[in-house]
């Protein structure tokens, strides 16, 4: 068959396609004029939206979430709305409690969502809802509630930690900077390590796979790379403000859109070659990671990709965010470091050895410092729903179906009406009673979400941060660079810090 005798070549095919790809701009143009028209208010010349629209916070915050967090303690309800966004954004108890558990069914993920993250993480449970979700959760919750996953998954920590984490932290001490041999190697990013740490862990933990991210040579994983940019480029997707322009972008596969669908076609590669092994070994493997235990009840194996990448999105960016800011707040409060040894001393003794887990989780105010990190730093700073039919929240807010409606842990933790005229400070000691850890109300700490939705892994993120803090604090001293540093952040689905967080390490006398 000769190319000549096809119809579309030639003038013809020409004219054709011309026809064909003006009629898809126009078009393009007409639905974006469409979208905007009907679900935001480009026009809109309130106070708020104009200084969002011309950055006008950047003058006085350093973050935007800083700058929501000052609109939503100065609103009567905690609430306000950013038009230009078609975004109502709440930082009210009540209202989380309304959205995330008594008219739960009416704020779904929805499918604005879905289809930022869908490339991504496809049917996976943090991108589904209905029928798809109650499944995952329900096979996720009897996995991970287990006695044989859980103490896999802090065998694994265990492990990241005695052989690779403190080795890396003595390397470190012991490395001189060439420009003053006397001063420890001040280049060291806290916030790096942690998510190679992360990484390895969950990886290990979901695939039965070990990327060695956190090896002494601190080498580069494709694997890791790939994860790092699908993370980061899916997240600009919601930036966006006109969903259009990202799947115009991703149609013609052009400019971000590129490069997100080549790291998500690294990740799928290795995701694919993982499965198909682990099929060929078959259920006689008697291994505890999370690919394991549901192969035998996935017998769709894009579906079990979705799922098992949605664990590592979960279990990576967010531990590492807990723990650089967890490092960062102990490294500002000595008298804080020092009760977290002294209770170390006491549960665990003069040892060297890792905290088992009985004496994890019987430290109370390690706990309750961890839980204070994350009040005023988050992993999660924000999450949105999508509202299925018009509502009205308790504070008088009137929703209107199909609006973007917002909960924001990030200000929640800053807010004096709700955890006193001492918000700001940190202050682990709030938790506790009688130096009992005493949970709060999660509705007013909504960091693991709430209700039904609720983290499922927040138990075992909880552990691993708690783990990893204690075995670096007993054994180091750990400053940032700058002492006047300040968190700053960057684009994303978790508060990744723009410069992430140098450090100067030095041994604790006597270690």
């Amino acid at each position: 068959m000769e190319f000549e005798s096809f119809p579309w070549s030639g003038p013809l095919g020409t004219m054709l396609y011309f026809v064909f790809f003006s009629f898809t701009a126009v078009f393009s143009i007409f639905s974006l004029l469409i979208f905007i028209l009907r679900h935001l208010q480009p026009w809109c010349t309130c106070d708020t939206c104009h200084t969002y629209l011309t950055a006008g916070w950047r003058s006085h915050f350093d973050n935007l979430s800083d700058w929501y967090a000052h609109l939503l303690r100065h609103s009567p309800t905690g609430t306000i709305h950013i038009h230009v966004l078609g975004n109502i954004i709440t930082a009210n108890p009540d209202n989380v409690h309304h959205i995330l558990k008594s008219r739960f069914h009416n704020y779904p993920k929805g499918k604005q969502f879905s289809a930022i993250l869908g490339d991504l993480l496809g049917r996976g449970i943090f991108n589904s809802d209905g029928d798809r979700w109650m499944f995952q959760r329900k096979m996720a919750s009897l996995e991970l509630g287990s006695v044989s996953v859980r103490s896999c998954a802090f065998e694994i920590v265990s492990s990241e930690i005695r052989t690779r984490l403190l080795p890396l932290f003595d390397s470190v001490i012991a490395r001189p900077s060439s420009e003053d041999p006397v001063k420890p190697h001040p280049g060291f990013d806290l916030q790096d390590v942690f998510r190679r740490f992360s990484f390895d862990t969950i990886c290990r933990f979901s695939f039965g796979l070990d990327p060695g991210c956190l090896k002494l040579s601190l080498p580069m994983s494709e694997f890791a790379v790939a994860f790092d940019a699908a993370s980061r480029l899916s997240a600009q997707r919601a930036l966006t403000r006109a969903s259009l322009v990202w799947k115009l972008k991703r149609l013609l596969n052009i400019g971000s859109e590129k490069k997100l669908s080549e790291a998500i076609k690294m990740i799928n590669t290795l995701a694919e070659e993982v499965i198909r092994q682990r099929r060929e070994m078959g259920s006689s493997s008697n291994k505890n990671d999370l690919l394991s235990r549901f192969i035998d009840s996935i017998h769709d194996d894009r579906f079990l990709r979705d799922v098992i990448v949605s664990f590592l999105l979960a279990g990576r960016d967010t531990v590492a965010s807990g723990l650089t800011g967890l490092l960062w707040f102990i490294s500002q409060n000595p008298k804080v470091e020092e009760a977290i040894r002294e209770e170390a001393d006491r549960v665990m003794g003069q040892t060297d050895d890792v905290a088992t887990f009985e004496q994890i989780r019987s430290m109370h105010y390690l706990h309750a410092t961890v839980y204070e990190s994350m009040r005023l730093l988050p992993p999660i700073q924000f999450d949105s729903k999508f509202a299925l039919e018009d509502d009205i929240l308790p504070d008088g807010t009137f929703i209107k179906g199909g609006t973007r409606v917002t909960y924001h842990p990030y200000a929640m933790g800053r807010m004096e009406r709700i955890w006193g005229n001492d918000a700001l400070k940190f202050r682990p000691e709030r938790w506790l009673k009688d130096g009992v850890f005493s949970p709060q109300n999660p509705y007013k700490y909504p960091v693991f979400q709430a209700g039904p939705r609720v983290c499922l892994g927040k138990e075992l993120a909880i552990v691993e941060m708690k783990a990893a803090a204690l075995a670096l604090v007993r054994k180091y001293s750990i400053l940032p660079v700058d002492p006047s540093w300040k968190p700053q952040f960057a684009p994303g689905l978790t508060a990744t810090l723009r410069d992430g967080l140098p450090v100067i390490i030095t041994p604790r006398r006597g270690c």
